[in-house]
């Protein structure tokens, strides 16, 4: 498991930074430039929009990797109930780290005006709730669905930086840049793995692997 996660770590860090780097850039030039366009209210609604995606597309990843491990261990059915509890937890529990959370933290200590944890689970709690079901119930009909990595990588990111940006109207300056995109990178890169290779894995004996057991 040690050598799996560090793999998939490495092989996705480049990327997830990449994309981070970048994400800030377009943000300090927009902020600076051009303020009114992104306003905190119109990156609060673009947060509200983007969480439900990424717990949509988390529980679909999930719950489909977990369906398709244990068929590797050579059980053909998989319990319905298992499958609900490891897909809501693994996207509910993982996309409120990802968007919700770190990106808070991060605020705070950057001392943003508007910081708030900002919990999609307990403000819009039907929506992500039906979000989470809604992508249990896509891959336990279609396990064999896959979606890049890439797209949940880039989506998990642009939750976090709205949110980010809902807590502060002033322009970012480039410390508070250089930080924002630390914390992003964070926010994506170990969350996104956690969800799509490890935590679905969690739940899978060793011993039941085939020898030549690998992710992808």
């Amino acid at each position: 498991m040690k050598s799996i996660v560090l793999k998939e770590l490495r092989h996705h860090g480049p990327f997830t930074l990449l994309g981070a780097l970048a994400s800030v850039a377009a943000m300090m030039l927009i902020r600076n430039f051009a303020p009114n366009f992104l306003s905190t209210e119109r990156a609060e609604g673009l947060f509200e929009f983007s969480h439900p995606m990424h717990v949509v597309l988390s529980a679909m990843v999930t719950a489909a990797l977990y369906r398709n491990y244990r068929s590797k261990t050579g059980h053909s059915k998989t319990g319905t109930l298992t499958v609900i509890l490891v897909g809501y937890f693994g996207s509910i529990g993982i996309a409120t780290l990802s968007d919700c959370l770190i990106p808070f933290w991060g605020e705070k200590l950057l001392g943003m005006e508007h910081a708030h944890a900002h919990l999609g689970v307990i403000e819009m709690p039907v929506v992500i709730n039906f979000a989470a079901l809604f992508g249990i119930s896509f891959a336990y009909w279609y396990p064999k669905t896959h979606f890049p990595h890439t797209g949940h990588v880039l989506l998990s990111m642009a939750a976090s930086l709205f949110h980010i940006l809902r807590a502060q109207a002033e322009p970012f300056s480039i410390l508070q840049g250089l930080a924002v995109g630390l914390f992003l990178f964070v926010a994506v890169w170990i969350p996104c793995c956690l969800s799509d290779i490890v935590f679905p894995l969690l739940f899978i004996r060793k011993e039941d692997l085939p020898k030549d057991f690998h992710v992808h």
